[in-house]
Parts: structure tokens; sequence; C-alpha cells
């Protein structure tokens, strides 16, 4: 009974725990092997949590709620509905890949690296967990820390001015956001989030609210145009960063919207969802074109992470459009899954690339990037290009795979009601299959033209382990998503019924 009562506290701390104990190790092999027994642990902590979670109900469940600061009535307050319980197993899920590979790839201060990367998944399990506003916030900004770190040690050569430029942007637009909490801590006396749902607030200052939670949400997702933190962030981020940033951060802003933005200020939502709209075909289109140009490989897979974050906003906003309609309330429902869907599954096929240009970089002397580098590796690494292929289909959208459920649900609940909208986020299936192919065209296939190339191995177990885990994460999602979808449909619908304007 106790286990089950604070089970999410446990979940949140574990990782936590695992790096100070981690840190305490006193060689590499050892801290590979504590860091990577925590975060096997805490994935599998995950089975009771989707066991005993109630699907019909849209209740937060395994509520903990305890006195943290008594002069503010804030609260150490954590729970789960159905978003956040599918978050936080992508979370687990994630951590472990990160932890695994970096085993393999992390040469120079092991046990930090492992540490950063332990309190980071704790910090964000702790953001998709928290019910009170201002505990949300200290894990929210928590988790900027150890990803600092992580670039800014483990990164490139042009890491100082990434993690700097990823600190700044994130920490500047979450100050509005708490200056929202605060007001409407003001309005209510608590800082319990659900007490701030139904709230009646006039027009001017739900807008204003809305705006300040824009800058704080957009910034995390990244929208167009403050999404210029991202590709420099992938770029000189080490592999493992690069994943948690694809697969993790930017769905934080996501989960933003949907916490926050929709259910406090629906009003507001409905009356700017015109702008939401553009911005996110915005990032679809154009962020998609940007892509096609690139030559280096993390740049290119950031790029695309933008323009397919830009279908869960997409998603998101869209419902405004579709409650207009009497009859298109499923619609609706299909439009905010698809959203959540698209998250997770982006989430296995960036995360995959991203792996695999770490993959290919570490067995690159010069540790390249670049395209031209490279050339003919499906004759050096015949199984590596055989996995990479179909986390490249995954990013493309082929039926079949994880990233076409989120894509076709966001697609057809937009067809329903705004055919031009449908039409123009349509044109991602073109622009994806455009750069993804040619940038897998040209460093798998052709003659070899590098010597470094010739000297290329094989995935080893490790590496091997890890793509099976997300190759199986690619096929469950793209061919059965019920069990996904089965939790997330009563969230959904109290979501839907807190966010329509009054």
């Amino acid at each position: 009974m106790w286990f089950q009562q604070n089970i999410l506290s446990i979940l949140i701390w574990l990782p936590v725990l695992g790096a100070i104990t981690t840190l305490l190790t006193n060689s590499d092999r050892t801290a590979r092997l504590v860091a990577s027994s925590f975060a096997i642990v805490n994935l599998l902590l995950c089975v009771p949590l989707y066991l005993g979670f109630d699907s019909s109900s849209f209740a937060l469940q395994f509520h903990e709620k305890r006195l943290w600061i008594s002069a503010y009535q804030i609260y150490y307050a954590v729970g789960v509905d159905g978003i956040s319980l599918t978050m936080i197993i992508l979370t687990n899920f994630t951590g472990l890949l990160v932890i695994l590979a970096g085993c393999q790839a992390i040469k120079l201060r092991v046990a930090q690296y492992m540490a950063a990367f332990l309190v980071m998944q704790g910090m964000m399990i702790g953001v998709f967990a928290a019910t009170d506003a201002i505990l949300f916030y200290v894990f929210w900004e928590g988790m900027l820390i150890p990803m600092y770190l992580s670039i800014g040690m483990w990164g490139s050569s042009n890491r100082n001015y990434a993690a700097v430029k990823f600190f700044l942007y994130t920490f500047l637009g979450s100050i509005l956001m708490l200056i929202a909490l605060l007001y409407l801590y003001n309005q209510t006396g608590s800082f319990d989030i659900q007490h701030y749902y139904g709230l009646h607030l006039s027009m001017p200052i739900q807008k204003a609210i809305f705006f300040a939670f824009l800058l704080a949400f957009a910034v995390k997702v990244p929208m167009w145009p403050v999404h210029t933190w991202l590709p420099d962030a992938h770029t000189e981020a080490p592999a493992g960063g690069s994943v948690v940033l694809a697969a993790l951060m930017l769905k934080l802003g996501i989960y933003g919207f949907l916490r926050f933005s929709m259910p406090i200020v629906p009003e507001a939502c409905a009356h700017l969802a015109g702008l939401m709209i553009v911005l996110s075909l915005i990032a679809i289109v154009y962020i998609g074109l940007v892509a096609i140009v690139q030559t280096d490989m993390k740049k290119l897979i950031a790029y695309s992470s933008i323009a397919h974050m830009g279908f869960a906003t997409l998603g998101c906003f869209m419902v405004y459009d579709i409650l207009h309609h009497a009859s298109a309330h499923q619609d609706a429902y299909m439009s905010l899954e698809g959203a959540v869907v698209q998250m997770v599954s982006h989430a296995f096929g960036s995360g995959a690339m991203f792996l695999g240009v770490g993959i290919l970089a570490d067995r690159m002397v010069s540790h390249s990037r670049l395209i031209k580098d490279y050339s003919g590796v499906a004759a050096r690494m015949p199984i590596f290009a055989a996995f990479f292929m179909l986390f490249a289909m995954s990013n493309v959208g082929l039926p079949g795979t994880a990233g076409f459920v989120g894509e076709f649900m966001v697609i057809m609940s937009a067809f329903q009601t705004h055919f031009s909208v449908a039409l123009v986020a349509s044109l991602t299936l073109i622009l994806a299959s455009s750069y993804t192919l040619w940038m897998y065209k040209r460093v798998f296939f052709g003659p070899i033209m590098n010597q470094e190339v010739t000297t290329m191995q094989d995935l080893n177990w490790l590496e091997t382990t890890n793509y099976v885990l997300l190759a199986i994460g690619v096929f469950l999602l793209g061919l059965y998503p019920a069990p996904v979808l089965n939790v997330l449909h009563a969230t959904i619908g109290h979501l839907l019924s807190l966010s329509m304007p009054a």
C-alpha cells in the first residue's frame, strides 16, 4: 500500500538517488553499471503505474499531497492523468536508452555524465507529475541545469555558445510563466493547478496570461520564430543530449499548452487559435524547406523535429475550429489524441536518428556530422543501415510505423472542418520524404569516397539492444496504438470540456 501511494515520488527521486550513488563510484565501469541499474528499475516501476491506472477516469490518480512551504500554502503535490502517465513512461524509456548509449559513447567524466542525465530524468518526471504550480516551476527550471551542463561539458567545439543560448532562451521564457502563475495565485489563494480551471477572467487578462504561457511553452516546443536555439543545441550536444531534447524536452511545451493554456484561458485560446494554427503551419512547411538545404545531419534532424512538433501544436489548436461544428466532437478527440500520439512517435523516430548520427560520428576519427563526408556506409554497416532506414521511414510517416499515426489523426480531423489547413499540413509528407531520403541516400548508398568509412564496424550488442527497443516502439505504436489511445481518451474528453469557451 505504501509503495502504491508513493510510487510517483519514487519515480521522481530514485533517479536523483541514482545520480548521487553514481557520483560516489570509483571507476567508470561501476558508474555505468550503477546508472544503468537505476534506469532499468525506474522503467520497471512504470509497469505497476500503468497497470494500476484506471483509464476510464479523468481524475488525477496516485495522488500525493504534503505541505511544503506553509507561509504560502505551497504543497509537494503530484498525481497523474492519461496524458502525464503517457509522458512519464516515455521519459523513463528514453532515459534508459540514453544511459545505455552513454555507456558506449562517453569516455570522459563518465560518472558526471550519467549523474546529469539521471537528475534530468527525475526533474522531467516531476514536471509531468506536479499538480502544484510552484512545484511544477521548480521542476521545470531544475531540468535546465543538467541539460546546460551536458551541452557545455560533453558537447562539440561550439558547445559553450549553444549551452548559453539554450539556457537564456528557455530561462527567460519561463519568467513570464512564473508571473502568470503568481497572478493566478492572487486570484485564487492557491497554487493548486486545478483551482485555476474554470476561473472567470476577463478577455484582456486571459490574453495576457495566454501570451505569458505562450512564450514559455513556444520556446520549449520550439515554435517559429523562437526556434533558433534548437539547431545550435542539437548540433553541439552529445548524442544523449540530442535524444533527450528531441524525445522529451520539446514535448514539455505541448504539455504546457494542454495542462495550462487550454483549460485555464479557453476564451483566449479560442480567440487566438488562428494565430497558433498559422505559426504551426509555418513550422511544418517553412522549417521543412529549411531542413532540405542542411548539410549537417544533426541540423537536418533538428529542423525536422521543429516541423514535426508543428503537427502537435496544430492538433491542439485546430480543436477550436473543430468545436464550432456541433457534429465534430469526435474529430476534436482525434485532433488532441493525435497531438499526444505525435509527441510519442516523434520521440522514437527522431531520437533513434540522433543516436544513429552519434554512432556514425563516434566511428569517424574526425567526428564529422557532414553528409558529404559519408557515402557507402551500408556496405560496411548493413545492420545499422537497415535499422536507420526503419527510423527514417517512421520520420517520413510511412503507414505501419509510429510516425504515421499522429500525423494521420491530426490531418484527418482537420480535413473534416478546414480543408485548406489540412492540405498545407499534408505538404510535410512530401517535404519530410525529400530531406530524409536525400540524406539517407547520400550517407548509406553510393561508392565509398572517404577512407575512414572503410574502417567502420557494424553495431555492437549494446547499440543493437537500443535499436531493437526503439524498433519495437515504432512498430507497436504504428500497428496497434490502442494501449496509448485508451489511456488518453477519458483525460482528453475532460480537457475538451474545460477548453470549450463559455
